[in-house]
């Protein structure tokens, strides 16, 4: 693929991933027993779409899945600090128990806003399923609310990364693994 040419290196393989989300949704599934309420699965778009579909297809649970879109990046590559919300849930949250998918928690901001935004609907409780966690960048922490839980596939080291959703400039987001975009392609 012309793609993989701008590329250094994949970080993650199409298989390491795969492996990664079913023991995700495996362990998604354990935390929540048939008499509980149905969790709600809220994607944070676009990022996570592919993350969110692989995700809800192996979680063995009744649950409803929408999207919300929370701005930060732009075309660029660092996070401008200030999300936006400009497209909300249509799906009622009041009372659930909502997992917010994102495809990678960096500074914090835009998770910071998008747990405030779903408390503010009502959620009884609210966990966080991301695929790339990036440590090294955080700037703001973050509470999960009541029972919520932190569920992380990847520590991400401080690399900008594509592929699996992941983009830049809308682009590369096809790619079936998790690479380091070549300096001289964003720069």
């Amino acid at each position: 693929m012309e793609l993989d040419k701008h590329v250094e290196k994949i970080l993650w393989t199409e298989q390491q991933i795969f492996q990664r989300v079913s023991e995700l949704a495996s362990e998604i599934t354990q935390d929540f027993t048939p008499q509980t309420k149905a969790p709600a699965i809220v994607g944070v778009a676009t990022g996570a779409f592919l993350f969110l579909a692989d995700l809800v297809r192996k979680i063995q649970l009744p649950i409803s899945v929408d999207f919300i879109r929370a701005d930060s990046y732009g075309s660029g590559t660092v996070s401008d600090g200030n999300p936006r919300i400009p497209f909300d849930l249509k799906v009622d949250v009041e009372g659930k128990h909502v997992i917010l998918v994102e495809d990678i928690v960096d500074t914090g901001s835009t998770l910071s806003c998008l747990i405030d935004h779903i408390k503010s609907k009502g959620a009884s409780s609210i966990s966080v399923c991301t695929l790339l966690d990036k440590p090294a960048r955080r700037k703001v922490h973050f509470e999960l609310v009541g029972k919520g839980k932190y569920y992380c596939g990847f520590e991400c080291p401080d690399y900008f990364v594509v592929g699996y959703g992941m983009d830049f400039a809308e682009l590369y987001r096809n790619l079936p693994y998790v690479g380091v975009l070549k300096p001289e392609i964003y720069s």
